[in-house]
């Protein structure tokens, strides 16, 4: 699957829609204005070469729901580090560059925060305020064009080796990196589109990996298997701990480079949980639902998965433990049904019926393999049927 860089931010913020890293060039529009600049490389001076410059309108502080937002524009630079944006809706706009090794939104924002802003619009005000430092505002006006110069700052780099306790590289890891946010909060770096992963690197044929575009600050790296998705993925954390509140902690300062963060995964004491989730009353899996294992001592988040379409969850490689098997959100969808009485035989009319589970925890002790286990769910209130 293509890179989708940007995509977040239309889904969750309304800002910008670049999609894949393709720029197609517009024609001159008199109606309009134009944007043109340079980017250039803070640490060497020298032009930013193929940078992705994006611009985006800044959203107003008192938007109405119904009001057009300009649409997002984006380009690549030249071999001078020279760009030109044409057929610029008039208007206020912030603009920012990224190429690789440079700093990079998104892995410099902050996204509990953001998902806690509130509505898009909220959200959007709030990406600025956390990234406005490394963006330049820019005013288009119409029959003219507007200059400005970028520069990109160098950012960080974490660079080591994942091997197995068997000295056999890891390959095809995935990863997990945690930057410190305040006194004792710990904020994800990267956002998962589509069930993905947060963060696209993975360690090559060797196990080595570098993780780069990093803001300064405190990480926790935590090495992935490259299951289907991150939540159902053990993740093995620096210090050897697959427990990311035990990691041990990698400082880095603004353009740092730091080697030998290396991680190694036992192959041993590793075990397989799974079963299935039925309904009492009659064996039948609910359409959906969430399932969680939590460490028992804490209830920290150890892994996530939903359900599959045959009502059954599978939890790989999951270390010796106690643990408590959680299960939300169950849930069966709408239903049609029918309505009929006495003297309406001819007659029949769709009732949509939806039918909620209640929550339900299981302790569990891992050991070795746990199969076969079954969840069986009641109803969390009398359902009644809704009429259309």
């Amino acid at each position: 699957m293509p890179r989708l860089r940007w995509l977040w931010i239309p889904a969750c913020l309304g800002l910008l829609a670049c999609g894949c890293d393709k720029h197609s060039a517009k024609k001159p529009d008199a109606t309009k204005g134009a944007v043109v600049g340079v980017v250039i490389c803070a640490d060497t001076g020298k032009p930013a070469r193929f940078a992705t410059v994006n611009l985006f309108a800044v959203p107003k502080k008192d938007a109405k729901a119904d009001d057009q937002t300009p649409a997002p524009e984006s380009t690549l630079t030249d071999l001078d580090g020279r760009f030109s944006l044409e057929a610029v809706d008039p208007g206020q706009y912030l603009a920012f560059a990224t190429i690789e090794g440079y700093l990079d939104p998104e892995r410099g924002l902050d996204f509990a925060r953001i998902n806690a802003s509130g509505n898009d619009h909220e959200q959007g005000l709030e990406v600025i305020d956390q990234w406005k430092s490394h963006m330049v505002e820019v005013t288009v006006s119409r029959h003219s064009t507007a200059a400005l110069t970028m520069q990109i700052e160098r950012g960080a780099e974490i660079n080591g080796t994942v091997t197995y306790d068997d000295g056999a590289p890891a390959i095809g890891m995935r990863f997990q990196l945690l930057r410190k946010a305040g006194k004792s909060d710990w904020s994800g770096v990267g956002l998962a589109l589509f069930r993905g992963w947060s963060i696209e690197s993975k360690t090559d044929g060797h196990g080595h990996y570098s993780l780069t575009n990093l803001p300064a600050g405190e990480y926790k790296v935590c090495a992935a298997m490259p299951l289907e998705n991150e939540g159902a993925a053990p993740a093995i954390c620096l210090g050897d701990t697959f427990r990311k509140k035990d990691a041990t902690i990698t400082k880095v300062t603004a353009g740092e480079i730091v080697n030998g963060v290396d991680i190694e995964i036992p192959l041993s004491g590793l075990h397989t949980v799974s079963g299935a989730v039925t309904v009492l009353a009659d064996s039948h899996s609910p359409a959906h639902c969430k399932l969680r294992l939590l460490y028992a001592d804490d209830r920290d988040n150890a892994r996530e998965l939903s359900l599959g379409d045959d009502g059954k969850f599978t939890f790989e490689y999951v270390p010796e433990g106690k643990y408590i098997l959680q299960v939300t959100g169950a849930e069966d969808g709408a239903q049609d049904n029918t309505a009929s009485g006495p003297g309406n035989s001819n007659t029949s009319l769709p009732i949509a019926m939806a039918i909620q589970y209640a929550d339900k925890e299981i302790p569990l002790t891992v050991e070795d393999d746990l199969s076969d286990l079954l969840v069986s769910l009641t109803p969390a209130t009398p359902t009644s049927p809704v009429v259309p």
